[in-house]
């Protein structure tokens, strides 16, 4: 076997893996359908929905990694919108020929999906601004749209569940891509967005260049030490005015959640979220907010 390909199957199977653990099997089924019109019947992607005055803001939800629209919220999106949210999620990053499996692609590609989307948002609700939910990629994807796509007029906080701020090392393993020539350019011409989130690409260097936030924006970082997809945990967090960085075990010390529980079944962190969305009526989290 090339020296390439054993560096990239442990590198691909653990990204599979934290992929399958964010999409069940049993709703691969349902994503099947047209994403857009499966939501609506759950709660969300509602266009009819408008903002009430206690949550006067619609939400956007952005996936991660190989994930979609439905699947990586059928926890999150009916917890908002029972509690009056007006809430919404896009699908991006799509490679042709790859089904289910979104957020693959150009990362800047991606952020200008979400900022069509954005508007499409704040145009059918009325809202002058949103709020952003992302898990993984998606909660540092949208960082581009603020920053260089005019995002931040349009947006009053972005919430990042497990977000790879500064890009991952895989525990370690990324960084072995330097010593297999032609790997990386195989990694980025078949899926761009994993070479993007390598800790050190050249995406990631312009997004952090001259700092990690941008004024007019509320951040919220909320991580666990048990991320085995996003490493080190501490990379997550951002420096910054108006961010707030939160490790999950620090409120919970039971929570075990990793990278992808943390997004898709995690009420503590959803809980958090809940507080990030609106400030002025927070609430302690604890190991009791499961049951909240």
């Amino acid at each position: 076997m090339l020296p390439w390909k054993r560096l990239l199957r442990p590198l691909t199977v653990l990204l599979l893996t934290a992929a399958v653990t964010v999409v069940p099997t049993t709703t691969v089924a349902t994503a099947a359908t047209d994403q857009a019109e499966a939501a609506p019947s759950r709660g969300w992607n509602d266009y009819s929905c408008k903002p009430s005055a206690a949550h006067p803001r619609p939400v956007v939800l952005v996936h991660g990694t190989f994930a979609n629209s439905v699947d990586n919220w059928l926890g999150l999106a009916p917890y908002l919108v029972n509690r009056d949210y007006c809430v919404f999620a896009l699908d991006y990053g799509q490679l042709p020929g790859v089904p289910f499996f979104n957020g693959l692609g150009p990362i800047d590609k991606s952020a200008e999906q979400l900022k069509t989307f954005v508007d499409k948002v704040l145009t059918a609700t009325g809202a002058a601004k949103a709020d952003l939910v992302g898990h993984s990629q998606g909660g540092m994807m949208p960082r581009h749209y603020l920053k260089f796509l005019g995002g931040a007029a349009k947006v009053n906080a972005l919430v990042g569940i497990a977000p790879d701020n500064h890009g991952t090392t895989l525990n370690g393993l990324a960084q072995l891509l330097d010593h297999f020539p032609g790997a990386a350019d195989l990694l980025s011409t078949a899926t761009p967005a994993l070479a993007d989130q390598v800790a050190g690409s050249a995406f990631l260097t312009k997004l952090n260049a001259g700092g990690d936030t941008v004024p007019g924006v509320r951040y919220t970082v909320i991580a666990t030490k048990y991320d085995e997809v996003v490493t080190p945990y501490r990379s997550q967090y951002l420096d910054g005015p108006n961010v707030r960085n939160v490790l999950i075990q620090d409120l919970c010390a039971v929570d075990l959640s990793e990278h992808a529980a943390i997004g898709l079944i995690d009420r503590i962190a959803f809980h958090e979220v809940a507080n990030a969305l609106d400030p002025a009526h927070a609430t302690p989290t604890t190991c009791l907010s499961v049951i909240g």
